[in-house]
This record gives C-alpha cells, sequence and structure tokens, in this order.
C-alpha cells in the first residue's frame, strides 16, 4: 500500500493531492483492523470469520490506490530527467522505514507473548533475532524449510504478517519501473484485460482451495504466484485508471465511497452453488468493477470544508502506518482470546475496542516520531542534494 498527503513531505509528490482517496485509505485500513479482531475470534474458537467478511479486500483496495498515485505521480517525470535509481531510492525512503518499524514492534509483541509457536513451542532468541533482521531487510520465510519461521503457521514475515502485501508491492514498483510505465495506454489496457481473466478463473475455478482470493501470505507456489496476480491486475488497473482519468461532480463522494466499502466487505461469505465459486466471482466483481468505481468517484470528489480536510488528512497519514504495526498488537490479542475461551465481541468488545484504539495510537506515534521525521532525513541526504527529478 502507498500513503500520501497533502503537500510534498520528502519524497514522492510534487503535484496536488486527491485528498479524498487519502480518507478513504485510511477508512479502508481501519476496517483491515477491524476485520482482524473478527479473525480472532474465528481463530481461537477454530471456526469461519463470520463478520466483517470480505476486509481482507481492504489488500486489492490499496493496490489499485497504489497503482493509480504512482501512475499520477510519476508517469510524466520519466519525460523529463528522473531515473529508475532516484525513483527507487524515492520508494523505499517512502515504505521501508515503516517495515522495520513494524518487524521491532512484531519482534517485541512476539517475545511479549512468551516467544512460543501457537502450538506451544519455544523459540529461541537467536531465531526470533533472525526473524527480525529478515523482515527489516523483507527476506520471506519459506514454510518447512526457514528457522526463522517462528510462529508456526506458515506466514512470510511471521513478525508481522501483513508485510507480505509490502513484499508484492515492492515486486509492483520495480515491475512498474522497469517495464510496465513502457507500455502504451492501449498495451496497458491489454495487460489489464489478461491479468483480469487470468484472475476471474483463478477465483472462480477456486486454485488457492482457500474459497476467496486471500493468497500472498505465505510463499507456497500457489501462494506465491496468486499473490503476485492478485498484486498486478489491481496495480495495473490503478494505472489505467490514472491515465484515462477525467473528474465529474459529485457531492458526498467520500461517504458513498466509505459506506459502499463497509457494505461490500460486510458482504456474508458466499458459498459454492452447483460448482460455481460464487464468492470468487463476487471478489472479482469488487476488484475489477467496484473498486475502480470508487477510485473513480473519491479522485472526482472535492472537499469544501477544513474539517473534512482534516478528517481526510488524518485518515491518510495514519492509512499505512496503522495498516503495517497494528498486526503484532493482534497476536497478543489472539492468544488472550484462546487462553481464555473467548470467541465473540460481545464477551470481548471492551478488550476489543482497546486493541483497535491502541493500534491506531501506537500508528500515528510511530508516523509523527519516528517516520515523518526519518524520511525527511533521509530525504534531504539521498534526494534533495541531487535535485528532486534526478
Amino acid at each position: 500500500m502507498n500513503t500520501s498527503s497533502k503537500t510534498t513531505l520528502s519524497s514522492d509528490y510534487t503535484k496536488p493531492h486527491y485528498e479524498l482517496l487519502d480518507g478513504l485509505r485510511g477508512v479502508a485500513a481501519i476496517l483491515v483492523i477491524c476485520y482482524h479482531i473478527f479473525e480472532g475470534f474465528a481463530f481461537a474458537k477454530g471456526g469461519a470469520i463470520d463478520t466483517l467478511n470480505h476486509g481482507y479486500l481492504a489488500v486489492d483496495f490499496f493496490f489499485i490506490l497504489s497503482g493509480f498515485v504512482i501512475s499520477y505521480a510519476y508517469d510524466d517525470r520519466w519525460k523529463s530527467n528522473l531515473t529508475i535509481c532516484n525513483f527507487f531510492k524515492r520508494r523505499l525512503i517512502r515504505l521501508h522505514p515503516m517495515v522495520i518499524m513494524g518487524a521491532i514492534i512484531g519482534a517485541i509483541s512476539f517475545c511479549i507473548g512468551g516467544s512460543q509457536q501457537w502450538d506451544g513451542t519455544h523459540i529461541g532468541i537467536s531465531a526470533t533475532m533472525l526473524a527480525l533482521l529478515c523482515a527489516m531487510f523483507l527476506i520471506p520465510a519459506v514454510p518447512g524449510h526457514s528457522s526463522y519461521e517462528v510462529r508456526g503457521n506458515g506466514e512470510m514475515f511471521p513478525l508481522n504478517g501483513p508485510t507480505w502485501s509490502l513484499f508484492f508491492e515492492y515486486i509492483g514498483n520495480i515491475l512498474y519501473a522497469l517495464f510496465i510505465r513502457r507500455l502504451s495506454t492501449k498495451s496497458l489496457s491489454l495487460l489489464v484485460v489478461l491479468l483480469g481473466i487470468l484472475h476471474i478463473w483463478f477465483t472462480c475455478s477456486n486454485i488457492s482451495q482457500y474459497g476467496n482470493i486471500g493468497v500472498g501470505w505465505t510463499l507456497d507456489s500457489v501462494n506465491f504466484w496468486g499473490g503476485l496476480l492478485r498484486m498486478l491486475l489491481p496495480f495495473t488497473i490503478g494505472m489505467l485508471i490514472a491515465r484515462n482519468f477525467k473528474p465529474f461532480k459529485i457531492r458526498g463522494a467520500f461517504w458513498i465511497c466509505a459506506i459502499i466499502l463497509l457494505i461490500l466487505f460486510s458482504i456474508p461469505y458466499l458459498k459454492e452453488y452447483n460448482g460455481i465459486h460464487i464468492n470468487g466471482i463476487f471478489e472479482s466483481i469488487c476488484i475489477i468493477v467496484i473498486f475502480p468505481t470508487l477510485i473513480w468517484i473519491g479522485a472526482s470528489g472535492t472537499i469544501t470544508d477544513n474539517k473534512s480536510s482534516m478528517i481526510c488528512h488524518f485518515l491518510g497519514e495514519i492509512s499505512y502506518p496503522a495498516y503495517i504495526v497494528h498486526y503484532p498488537i493482534m497476536y497478543l490479542f489472539y492468544q488472550w482470546l484462546i487462553k481464555n475461551k473467548l470467541y465473540t465481541l460481545t464477551d470481548t468488545w471492551q478488550i476489543a475496542t482497546i486493541v483497535v484504539i491502541v493500534s491506531i495510537a501506537i500508528a500515528y506515534a510511530c508516523l509523527k516520531l519516528y517516520d515523518i521525521p526519518l524520511r525527511q532525513h533521509l530525504f534531504k541526504k539521498f534526494i534533495s542534494k541531487y535535485g528532486n527529478n534526478k
């Protein structure tokens, strides 16, 4: 996922911002946190998620936003004197400080939780430190072959599970800089169509056997190729929207889009019917049709008062930090649920509320005390002194 602010902070943006998209990114990030609360209940009782069922689709929404923002911010700058090296510097400065912070918080959380796998097996400090080092450099754990797969449930990044999406985000950025940006709009459209066909086949045939598009979090073959497809389709759709975007007048765009996201994420899991994976069809429709429409509506909307602008700005600022640091807190919440055999929001709403608030508070503290200052320093040291467009 990507984040932004109203003005150029340190690395990516010299153009005016789409503030409503910032706000929607924040809404999606908060919905992810809430989704993981309900995931905890399902994990603790060994069942299926029964509330906010499709919250994992927020990741696909993030990938569309990322493609849109990157194409909007950079496409025309390659025609001047932006270099691949400079682009990669900017993206690393923008994304990687919080990757490192998420890994550190993940290691602290793991130690607080007793340094043990989910089955109770104790993990030594050396394996934990190795997992931390690998997470900092985005080196994924291979299930069954990596000593630093410390939680024992196959996660690519066991100290902070959601880092998997940053792994694919980086791949998307590399492919964009080396190849995809060079495609004409017509060729990009053809690529989107081909990826869309593959995506529909993948989801509707239930290739992963998950019953949903929730792939990419581990490093087996289905999850790697499925995760790559899961990133590439929405990312290129976002690029295509940016290249063809023409705004139209619409009132209440932020609330319209936010409510639709909540409704989509809340739709119950759709069961297979006569061999047809209805849930896969629903998810492909969301990613190929509905989410791009929401991006278009959000980019077309305008903010007319300071209060709304402040809300969207705040949501946009915390979106990436909240996404990347909240899950280590969830691990502790899950352990608490399992220990106390609590499986519903009714029984745990006070603690669940605290978990959400603490996740957002830690994200905000990381943003203000660590992420922004560090990015400003790195931008000044590695970008500004060479000129913004070199």
